[in-house]
């Protein structure tokens, strides 16, 4: 019985693709879904899977021939081929027993709203391993959280696709995993296939026929383009970026680089280069982003802390007893800032285009330092919250921001944000807004000070207070009033309950 391999469904309103590599001759031995060759699109590169077990028949479309929408492309002989058929019989009995498993693919998992690629940073297994399922495979790196990816199914790693450090988009493929009685066996085709692809040596790797034409027509070098396709082979949309980053380069003005100072051959030995994570990436850029938009200013305060530590001091274990959380410093400060931006609502508001937003919710975002970077986990409608709901809320997202388990949506919609440099003994700082938001307040450390009080010098435990703010909607008095009045709120905690 022989079946036909046909050009897939292609995606709305595209309606050819070119043959970019065929993976499998007349002859070979094919499984169910492996993969026989890979078409190429203007938008998407499309992988042709085996639709039956058996032999590989004629090649109707050959390498960079353009075939539309369900053109037949190959046929497969259900079973043994013919011709060489004793010898391929042999070499296909194996192979169909290997086979028996039933081959899962292992998918990038939803990266979350706008998010649209990711690096793969780490496997924790390697082709061969046993998983069980939800047993996490890999981690993912976007520019905001690390994605973890568990598998699918149990059984047997077969085939790592995507390789640690490179980039994938949301619907790609990762792995295949061999699920079932046979899934032990499955893993030989891929340990085989390794040692010949290394031992393929400086052998170039084929491009995609229409990148071929692209650098041509346009005069760029093979060596001048990244290849995002299977083993490095460059696709035409690599050629694409290639060009637009080059006459971006040349049209643009170059940037004032800082002269990095003379390195002596002994210093250079003892340097470490590590390139930046998408992460830190995505927070540099932000933050540089927030100083060249918005017109920033910071406005300073201090507050004595002797009410709010001598309240924490009385009921913290009737609080811990009862509520199961520890009460701290945030959720007296998160109140206090709820109070305030009732008040000055202009805080709690963001600027979009010509129009000024105001929030009439709080979602407070809590600044995290974690081992990849800072995160702001929301807390949301904290306007809403218990002292207790809100500890909870900020110890759940503080656990799950260090283990690199906070989703997208555990870090979008903030209104306004809390940074806390004095865990680290901060004394003095000036945050950086957090875009699109209005302010940012900065707590730092508490630290006996002496002060003034009554007509008499005395010691208490002082804090200083720092509110950054987009000046083109907060204007001096409304940054000024709202100090004061998170101020007044933990100066004297009995007016959080007054709403005074």
């Amino acid at each position: 019985m022989t079946s036909e391999v046909r050009v897939p469904t292609l995606g709305e309103s595209v309606t050819e693709a070119t043959v970019a590599t065929w993976f499998k001759k007349p002859g070979d031995a094919v499984a169910v879904d492996e993969m026989l060759c890979e078409l190429e699109t203007d938008k998407v590169t499309v992988e042709v899977p085996s639709p039956i077990a058996g032999t590989m028949g004629d090649i109707i479309a050959a390498e960079g021939e353009t075939v539309g929408v369900d053109a037949l492309i190959a046929t497969i002989s259900e079973g043994a081929g013919t011709g060489d058929a004793p010898a391929k019989a042999k070499e296909a009995a194996p192979q169909k027993a290997k086979t028996e498993a039933t081959n899962v693919d292992v998918m990038v998992p939803t990266l979350g709203e706008s998010v649209t690629e990711a690096t793969v940073s780490t496997w924790f297994k390697k082709v061969g391993d046993t998983v069980v399922q939800d047993e996490m495979l890999c981690e993912l790196e976007t520019d905001k959280v690390s994605v973890e990816v568990p598998s699918p199914a149990a059984g047997t790693l077969t085939e790592i696709i995507a390789e640690e450090g490179s980039t994938v988009d949301a619907m790609a493929k990762l792995a295949i995993i061999a699920s079932g009685d046979g899934a032990a066996a499955a893993v030989a085709p891929a340990q085989e296939q390794a040692p010949a692809a290394q031992s393929s040596g400086g052998k170039d790797v084929e491009d995609a026929p229409s990148a071929k034409k692209a650098m041509a027509e346009q005069g760029v070098s093979r060596d001048q383009v990244t290849g995002t396709g299977r083993d490095g082979r460059i696709m035409k949309e690599d050629v694409a970026k290639a060009i637009t980053a080059g006459t971006s380069a040349a049209s643009a003005p170059a940037p004032a680089a800082t002269p990095r100072a003379p390195v002596t051959a002994d210093d250079a030995s003892r340097e470490e280069r590590v390139k930046m994570t998408r992460l830190r990436q995505t927070i540099a850029r932000r933050l540089k982003d927030s100083q060249n938009t918005a017109a920033m200013l910071t406005t300073y305060n201090e507050v004595d802390m002797t009410e709010v530590m001598s309240l924490r001091n009385e009921y913290k274990d009737l609080f811990l007893k009862k509520h199961g959380v520890k009460l701290g410093f945030m959720s007296f400060f998160t109140k206090a800032c709820v109070h305030a931006l009732n008040e000055v609502p202009e805080v709690n508001s963001e600027i979009d285009g010509t129009d000024i937003v105001y929030k009439n919710f709080v979602h407070m975002g809590i600044a995290a330092g974690t081992p990849t970077g800072l995160v702001v986990p929301v807390i949301r409608d904290a306007d809403a919250m218990s002292f207790a709901e809100i500890e909870k809320a900020i110890a759940e997202k503080g656990a799950r921001a260090r283990d690199g388990k906070l989703s997208m949506e555990d870090m979008q919609g903030g209104t306004f944000t809390i940074s806390n440099g004095g865990v680290y003994g901060s004394l003095m700082s000036s945050p950086i807004l957090n875009p699109p938001q209005s302010g940012i307040l900065g707590m730092h450390k508490i630290q006996d000070r002496p002060m003034a009080i009554g007509g008499q010098v005395v010691i208490r435990p002082m804090m200083y207070l720092a509110l950054s703010y987009d000046h083109r909607v907060v204007d001096g008095k409304g940054a000024v009033t709202f100090l004061v009045r998170v101020k007044e709120a933990l100066e004297d905690p009995r007016r959080l309950l007054m709403d005074l």
